[in-house]
């Protein structure tokens, strides 16, 4: 029986210290941290974690302003708005919630938010730092994974990881990110043809599809250690990729969903608010 990751608890330790700095701020420089959020409606596990991002804020004290966008939003709306925020002095950290509708091309959008804003590594200019192992804001779902596993104590270098989807948000970032812990890193995704061949024999396996009960018992080696990074609402409650249950039994350490890699999530950008706040500086 593997031991539950408290993805939670150690999020609310760093939490502490967060507000902390976010106070001393406040006192010394008069100036209040603050994150504007731009969703366009049509997600639902996008909105819930927009709505946890919103509460983290208020606990920490950092400032939050969230721009709620209709679905048939036009793609120069959105540019306008990232182009004001881009230019507000108030405003010290973006992030556009993906997925966005079809209308709106992604890496457009990416490639106009001000990469010292960047607080999601949304913008090439940072996405391309991230790949030479340069400073930069970190992606918060990779960073997340990379902080709770360091706070568990889990060795990555020298292991065999496998990071299954290849978003740009979660999948590719924390491939990289694994690689550059030193790990030997395997990137599965929708056309590997022979998923269970791919993770039997991995040490460290991360899922971040969105496919409830991709990762089933069978897939996972004993004493692997198992990170979910799959969010899906299913009957409003969110679920993860893993089949936590069954392979609770077989790994060393997992995360559940919820209460794993998203308080981490949040909690990572809230630092990267005050690392591009400390940057601006």
């Amino acid at each position: 029986m593997g031991i539950i990751m408290d993805g939670k608890k150690i999020a609310e330790g760093i939490r502490t210290e967060l507000s902390e700095k976010i106070k001393k701020i406040e006192m010394e420089k008069k100036v209040k941290p603050t994150l504007a959020t731009i969703i366009v409606e049509g997600d639902e596990a996008s909105a819930s974690y927009v709505k946890n991002k919103e509460k983290v804020c208020l606990q920490t004290g950092l400032g939050s302003v969230t721009y709620e966008l209709k679905k048939d939003t036009k793609e120069e709306e959105l540019i306008e708005i990232i182009k004001e925020l881009n230019s507000r002095e108030d405003i010290h950290g973006i992030i556009v919630q993906v997925p966005l509708p079809k209308q709106i091309n992604e890496n457009k959008i990416a490639s106009l938010i001000d990469y010292r804003k960047d607080v999601d590594c949304f913008n090439p200019e940072n996405a391309g730092r991230l790949f030479r192992g340069e400073k930069c804001l970190m992606p918060c779902t990779p960073k997340g994974i990379i902080r709770l596993m360091k706070e568990y104590g889990i060795e990555i270098s020298g292991k065999k990881a496998a990071v299954v989807g290849r978003s740009n948000i979660v999948g590719k970032p924390a491939a990289i990110m694994l690689l550059n812990n030193n790990a030997t890193v395997v990137l599965c995704h929708s056309k590997t043809s022979d998923l269970k061949s791919q993770l039997i024999d991995c040490d460290i396996i991360v899922s971040a599809v969105g496919k409830p009960m991709l990762i089933t018992a069978d897939m996972v080696k004993e004493g692997a250690v198992v990170i979910d990074a799959g969010t899906t609402m299913v009957d409003g409650k969110l679920k993860g990729d893993v089949d936590f249950e069954n392979v609770l039994k077989k790994a060393s350490y997992i995360t559940p969903v919820p209460g794993g890699v998203g308080s981490m999530t949040t909690t990572m950008l809230i630092e990267n608010v005050l690392e591009a706040f400390n940057n601006y500086e």
